[in-house]
Formats: structure tokens, sequence, C-alpha cells
């Protein structure tokens, strides 16, 4: 079987030697694993290539693995997520497939139950249609779709940029929840070292310009200083 036509696995994982044991495996049972040892490496890597399922670790560098599944959501809601992790609370598990994972197993594992859970999501994968994503959200009365990037608002019909239609998204994603700078930073720009810009406070202050009644009072695009943002919605 050629690469071409082999299942790829996006392996994420920042201890070489587990890496590269986990890499042997995978070859054996016929799949195309791609190693990266980091978390900025792995959003770019997933842009730039397809893959059939990701094996994501939680604590690796520059950008945790939390946030690069969170990434990876935002522009794919179908691809299989694995979080392997030493993080093994409930409350660890819990996070991880609310933050768009589709199994979780601690660390160490047993790599026959690895193998048995990367075969079940590739065939669920396979067999199952389109998971459920946010492809429209309306509030107020506001409209937007986040597939064309077309947008209804205090001005009638318009199109966001794809940044602002991330960032939307997001935020839509935590409604009534805040979203710490960091967090959008590392998930919508893919940034592992933060700029000292006003950047997300510009598209907020556009979103307020598009879609709130009065701008000067917000009712759906709150900024919080020195802790973050949030989008309120009832």
């Amino acid at each position: 079987m050629s690469d071409n036509t082999k299942k790829r696995i996006l392996l994420v994982e920042d201890e070489k030697h587990l890496a590269e044991t986990i890499k042997l495996n995978l070859e054996i049972e016929g799949l195309h694993p791609i190693v990266v040892h980091d978390g900025l490496t792995a959003i770019t890597k997933f842009k730039e290539q397809r893959f059939d399922l990701v094996i994501l670790d939680i604590m690796i560098p520059n950008i945790d693995g939390i946030a690069v599944c969170e990434n990876i959501r935002l522009h794919d809601a179908n691809v299989p997520v694995l979080f392997l992790s030493a993080k093994n609370t409930a409350e660890d598990r819990i996070l991880g497939l609310k933050k768009g994972g589709d199994d979780y197993l601690t660390k160490p594992f047993n790599l026959e139950e690895l193998m048995l859970r990367i075969k079940k999501l590739l065939e669920r994968n396979s067999d199952s249609g389109a998971k459920a994503s946010l492809n429209s959200y309306g509030f107020g009365d506001n409209k937007v779709n986040f597939v064309s990037y077309e947008a209804e608002g205090n001005k009638g019909k318009f199109s966001l940029t794809k940044k602002e239609a991330l960032l939307l998204k997001i935020l839509i994603e935590n409604k009534n929840e805040v979203v710490s700078r960091e967090k959008i930073l590392q998930t919508v720009w893919g940034y592992s070292v933060y700029p000292s810009t006003r950047t997300i406070d510009n598209f907020i202050l556009a979103f307020r310009k598009y879609f709130e009644p009065d701008p000067k009072n917000p009712k759906y695009f709150k900024s919080l200083r020195g802790v973050g943002y949030k989008f309120v919605d009832a």
C-alpha cells in the first residue's frame, strides 16, 4: 500500500522515545504517521496537510494540547482526536473531551489498547457522517454564517474576514464564559509568543460596530480588563 492510500495520522508527542515507539507501531499497522513534538508545529502541520486522525499529548511545548485541539476544531469538526496524557484525573479527561477530543488515554498505557482505540476511531469516522458543527448562529437581529463568512448586522449584509469569523466562532462556542487573551491568540492566531498589541481589542470593537444596538454600551461583546473576552447571549 502506498503512502498516498494509507490513513494519515498526526502524532503530537514531545517524549521522543515514546513518539518513535508509537510511530513504529502505527507503521506496522499499515498507517502513515507524521510526528511533531510541539503545539505550534502541530497547528502548522494540520493546516498544511490532510489527516485521518490526530494523536495529541496535552503537556507539549509552545502551545498545549488542549489549545491545539481547539484550533483543530475551529477548522475541522470531523477529524478524530485522541488525547494521550499523564494528566489522569476525571476533571482532566472531562476537559479534554469537552474541548473537542473523541477519546482520552492516560499514560502509562498499553500499546495494544492504544492501537485498538485508534482502529475504532478510524472505523467510526469512516462509518459515520460528519459531526455537528457550528455552521451558523443568530443573536438578536444578527446572523452569521461560518461557512460562507457572510453576516447580517446593523448595516445589513456584509462579509467577515477569516480571522473575524474564527474569533467570533470561538467566542460563540464559549458563550457566557470568559475566554482569555492567551487562549484566543493560541487558538485563532496560533501564537506561542504573545505580541503586545491591541489586536483582539480591535476585533472586539469591530464586532460591536457590526452587531451591537449601542456599540458604546455593548450587550453581546464584553471585554474584561486583565482577564479576557466574553460573548453574552441568553
